[in-house]
C-alpha cells in the first residue's frame, strides 16, 4: 500500500513540475496580444523569441494534433501513449537537464530534438507515416502561425532564455558586449 501512495506522490510532484515549465496558457491564447508583423524579418524574430518562450506549450500543442490524428489506428495510438510517457518523464517532468552516462548534458532543445526522432520512428513503424508526417506539419504551421502573430512586447525573458541571449547578456567577450 505504501508503494501505491508513494507512486501517486511521485505523479502528484511531477504533474506540478510540468505545470511549473509550460507557460499559462492564458498568457500563450491572449488575443490583445496578436498583431501583424511589420515585415518577413519582424515575423521571423517573434518566432525564434515566442518558440523559445513558449517550448513546452508549443510542444505539447504538437503532440496533441499528433494524438488526434491516431484516434482510428489504436496500436499506433498505444505506441503513442508509450512514447508520450517517455515524453512526460524526461522532458514535461524534470527540473534539471538530462544528462547521458553523467557525460553529456542536453539542454531543452536536443531534448526535445530527441524525443521528436524516437517518437517519429515509433510511429512510422508501426505504419502510419502519412497520418505522422501530415499531423508534424499541420502542427508546425499552427505553431508557426502563432508564433509570428502573436506579439513579444509582453513576454518576460531572462537573457539565457532569449535565442539572442549571447549577444543581449554582458557576459563574456564578444563584439556585442558594451564598452
Amino acid at each position: 500500500m505504501s508503494s501505491t501512495t508513494e507512486l501517486f506522490s511521485t505523479f502528484k510532484e511531477t504533474s506540478q513540475s510540468v505545470m511549473a515549465t509550460r507557460r499559462p496558457w492564458r498568457q500563450l491564447l491572449d488575443f490583445s496580444a496578436l498583431s501583424f508583423p511589420s515585415s518577413i524579418s519582424d515575423a521571423t524574430t517573434r518566432i525564434a523569441q515566442n518558440v523559445s518562450h513558449f517550448l513546452a506549450n508549443y510542444t505539447l500543442i504538437i503532440l496533441i494534433i499528433l494524438f488526434l490524428s491516431l484516434i482510428y489506428h489504436p496500436w499506433s495510438m498505444l505506441v503513442f501513449l508509450i512514447v508520450f510517457a517517455a515524453w512526460y518523464f524526461l522532458y514535461f517532468s524534470r527540473d534539471e537537464p538530462v544528462s547521458i552516462f553523467n557525460l553529456v548534458v542536453l539542454d531543452d532543445r536536443a531534448v526535445v530534438v530527441g524525443l521528436g526522432l524516437i517518437t517519429l520512428v515509433a510511429l512510422i513503424l508501426t505504419h502510419v507515416w502519412l497520418n505522422v508526417f501530415l499531423s508534424i506539419v499541420i502542427g508546425i504551421v499552427v505553431v508557426c502561425l502563432h508564433a509570428a502573430f502573436r506579439g513579444t512586447e509582453d513576454l518576460v525573458m531572462d537573457d539565457q532564455e532569449s535565442p539572442y541571449g549571447p549577444m543581449l547578456s554582458g557576459g563574456t567577450g564578444g563584439p556585442y558586449v558594451p564598452v
